[in-house]
């Protein structure tokens, strides 16, 4: 069993790990070693910080036209 970081909810760990572990199916190169399973080698790779979420960017507020 893999332990989730603190910094994590079990939501966000979860949510990572599963994007992670459809990369991984798709061929990206693992940053952790092991012979595991690619969802055990996504949650090890959160859990180690080897990989991180990025927030999507905010929109700019719209620009009002000057009347």
């Amino acid at each position: 069993m893999v332990k989730r970081p603190e910094t994590f909810n079990q939501f966000e760990f979860v949510v990572l790990s599963g994007l992670r572990a459809a990369q991984l199916t798709r061929g990206c190169t693992p940053r952790v070693a092991g012979t595991h399973k690619s969802i055990v080698i996504a949650q090890m790779e959160v859990a180690a910080n080897k990989v991180s979420r990025m927030m999507p960017p905010q929109p700019a507020a719209p620009v009002l036209p000057i009347e």
